[in-house]
């Protein structure tokens, strides 16, 4: 079996992680989980890893949810975040500029200079999109856009005066204020996106139904730990939730609300 937790594992907290995918673990095998990884699939194609036979736990952006991996994957949780605007199990991307920047809302963003961390990103793409969809009146917008291939990259770019904005999740955003904090430094928010559902927890397509609901309990219990407290705080975890796999069509519905403006692509 295999276990990744991809989307958030920052170098400079990984023995945070380890530790909670450690307590993970044993929640797990407490349920009676057969199988259970001691350690972390780490690199790699997520693609591949996402859709492996023996997927047991790992975690997705909702884009690629709704896009490659629909049907291919089973929906296990949704994580809340301690962070403004992640109540309930969503979230929204900080729009990011320099902070000696003259932009000062999104209206001034016209003309500038956008670097994304890749297309198929709801945090990074998708929510940008929606922020201008409405303002480009079906025209582009940018002068150019960028993809940097990662967030902390999109935000060294507009730190360094290589691009005027990107759009960050505010997970990312806040686990390197407090981690990382050079990684944030000479950058301002100027606004949030929209917020859509929080990077999910999955699991294999065929997952047997008893596995399914100790998947699910394990989450519940580790979550309940006080033992594994202060791991939760330093990854800003606050709780989770299941919701149906329909919540993650508000993505879905942010995007095809572009293309009725006019504005399939960000640019």
């Amino acid at each position: 079996m295999q276990a990744s937790l991809p989307m958030y594992d920052l170098p400079a907290l990984k023995e945070q992680t380890d530790g909670w995918w450690a307590g993970l673990a044993k929640a797990l095998r407490a349920e009676g989980l057969q199988g259970v990884p001691d350690r972390l699939t780490r690199g790699g194609d997520l693609a591949a890893l996402w859709q492996a036979p023996d997927l047991l736990f790992s975690q997705t952006c909702g884009y690629p949810l709704t896009r490659a991996l629909k049907g291919q994957v089973t929906l296990l949780a949704t994580p809340v975040y301690d962070c403004p605007g992640c109540q309930g199990g969503h979230y929204h991307s900080e729009i990011l500029v320099r902070a000696d920047s003259a932009i000062r809302g999104p209206e001034d963003l016209r003309g500038t200079r956008a670097v994304v961390n890749e297309l198929g990103s709801q945090s990074g793409y998708n929510a940008l999109r929606a922020v201008i969809a409405p303002l480009a009146g079906g025209q582009g917008f940018f002068a150019s856009v960028a993809r940097s291939g990662g967030h902390v990259h999109s935000m060294a770019a507009v730190a360094g005066d290589t691009a005027d904005v990107c759009a960050v999740d505010t997970v990312t955003y806040h686990l390197l204020a407090k981690a990382q904090p050079e990684a944030v430094a000479g950058l301002r928010r100027l606004m949030a996106s929209p917020s859509a559902p929080a990077l999910p927890y999955i699991t294999r397509l065929d997952i047997p139904a008893a596995d399914l609901e100790r998947l699910r309990s394990g989450l519940r219990r580790v979550f309940d730990d006080p033992s594994l407290r202060d791991l939760r705080s330093a990854l800003l975890l606050a709780d989770v939730v299941v919701m149906p796999v329909a919540a993650y069509d508000r993505i879905v519905d942010m995007e095809t609300e572009a293309e009725a403006l006019g504005y399939a692509e960000l640019l």
